[in-house]
């Protein structure tokens, strides 16, 4: 019996050793799965075809001839998509533009060791860029209207967000490049995406009404959009192990390699220098909202003091210390205590550390004659809309009383030529506009004076005065003429 239980304890024994390695057995399949599930669903190597994606970005890189031609029609078409205000006709330009051909090449001469391909890229990169930048000039400096249209103006001063677009937008372009049988569709989205055709028109824009800010702004952004499409390139064809170029001799190979990492390096250290300032910029324009909207926005005046938060500036500086600029009107200014409680909270915020925070209120200012202007004109626009009702009110009476006084104009000299023709017996005749009221409103009528001769008969006199009063009426289309009648004894 002991041996019977020493075997049914063995048996419970091996039970679980089985259960434990049939679970793990099904954990690993479950894995397997997922592994295989995930390499169908992300990887990009087994359907990239590496010779026709080299072929197509080289292809791509002169800018001449047709392409040139293609450049020059595209940059006219978004100068006035621009100028008009017209994001459709920017989007037509952008979809027609060459130029992403150059920057691919750049990417790609620097992922495969290809400086001959390098060399036409940034040389047709330049070519692009000069023509580009000659022909909106150009547009801008005939064209007589110079509008700073919405359009325009997004374009002067890039944030995170265009660094943002710019990367992952260049990464999707390569691998539709990359795949057998080109996704258009991809391509023309990216090129609506990164938009690198406004920018190199704003550059014109604003060199043909002498405004470098604008210029400056507009070109950062089109440098922008280079560096991170030609980043997303070179790390994208690295990743698909795209064979570098092969050099018979081992010195001159060595040489370029070294030629090509300079190069990268040169693209990426101002990438991430820019990448880094336009970062900090976005957090300090964050923060100082959320510090805006919990401190300055709740304060509560107890006249008529006013935060006027459109007209606040931010200004980051990157070197020096940025500053909170904070514009307020009206007869009440702000406690110097509650300024002092803003700036100890404003450094509870970590990026806002060091900024300065100016209150620029009435004359107490630098700004104090701007501020007077300011304040002159929101007071007179407050009692204006104060009084708005009363004052509609008033010109529309005004505008009724002066319609009816125009519909009433008589042309006397004519009627009375007439009348003199028509009625022998009438020695003059008057007219004057009278004002009448029955007690529940006044009106304006027209009032004729008729004087006859003493020598005409009265029943004559009647009979021509009520013919005269009918025509009067018939003659000026108006029913409500009077007619006093003047008789000699």
């Amino acid at each position: 019996m002991s041996e019977d239980l020493n075997q049914d304890e063995l048996d419970h024994l091996e039970e679980p050793v089985e259960s434990k390695k049939e679970v793990q057995k099904d954990f690993q399949g479950l894995l397997g799965s997922t592994k295989k599930f995930l390499k169908e669903l992300l990887d990009i190597r087994t359907n990239t075809d590496q010779e026709a994606t080299k072929e197509a970005i080289i292809a791509d890189i002169p800018m001449k001839g047709h392409t040139s031609w293609i450049l020059i029609c595209s940059i006219f078409i978004a100068s006035v998509g621009l100028n008009a205000n017209s994001t459709a006709v920017v989007i037509g330009a952008m979809l027609i533009s060459p130029l992403m051909g150059p920057i691919l090449g750049m990417g790609m001469s620097l992922a495969i060791n290809d400086i001959d391909t390098l060399r036409r890229s940034l040389k047709n990169l330049a070519v692009m860029v000069v023509l580009s930048v000659l022909t909106a000039y150009l547009f801008f400096a005939i064209f007589p209207l110079k509008t700073e249209s919405s359009e325009l103006l997004a374009r002067v001063k890039p944030d995170i967000r265009d660094v943002l677009i710019a990367f992952f937008g260049g990464l999707a372009l390569v691998i539709a490049r990359a795949k057998k049988g080109t996704i258009a569709s991809v391509i023309f989205g990216v090129a609506i995406a990164t938009a690198l055709m406004p920018p190199l028109c704003t550059v014109g824009y604003g060199l043909a009404i002498g405004n470098m800010e604008y210029a400056g702004g507009a070109l950062l952004l089109f440098g922008i959009n280079t560096i991170f499409i030609a980043l997303a390139t070179f790390l994208v064809l690295k990743i698909l192990r795209f064979p570098m170029v092969r050099y018979a001799n081992s010195q001159r190979r060595r040489l370029i390699a070294r030629l090509v990492s300079i190069t990268a390096l040169t693209v990426m250290i101002p990438a991430g220098y820019i990448f880094w300032g336009v970062y900090e910029e976005f957090k300090f324009a964050r923060y100082s909202d959320e510090f805006i909207q919990a401190n300055v926005i709740p304060y509560k005046f107890t006249k008529d003091g006013r935060f006027l938060k459109d007209l606040s500036e931010l200004k980051y500086n990157r070197d020096e210390a940025s500053s909170i600029e904070l514009i307020f009107m009206g007869n009440e200014g702000v406690p110097e205590g509650v300024i002092a409680t803003w700036k100890s909270n404003m450094e509870a915020y970590d990026d806002l550390k060091g900024t300065e925070l100016k209150i620029i209120q009435g004359a107490q200012s630098e700004q104090g004659n701007q501020i007077e202007m300011m304040e002159e004109l929101y007071k007179s626009q407050k009692n204006e809309l104060l009084s708005k009702d009363e004052k509609i009110r008033r010109l529309e009476s005004q505008l009724l009383r002066l319609n009816k006084l125009n519909a009433k104009q008589i042309p006397f000299q004519d009627i009375s030529k007439e009348a003199q023709a028509n009625y022998e017996n009438l020695e003059y005749l008057a007219f004057s506009n009278a004002i009448r009221t029955d007690f529940k409103k006044l009106d304006t009528v027209s009032v004729f004076e008729a004087k006859w001769k003493r020598d005409a008969k009265r029943i004559e006199i009647l009979k021509e005065s009520k013919k005269l009063h009918s025509w009067l009426k018939i003659r000026l289309k108006d029913s409500t003429i009077i007619l006093s009648e003047i008789i000699q004894d």
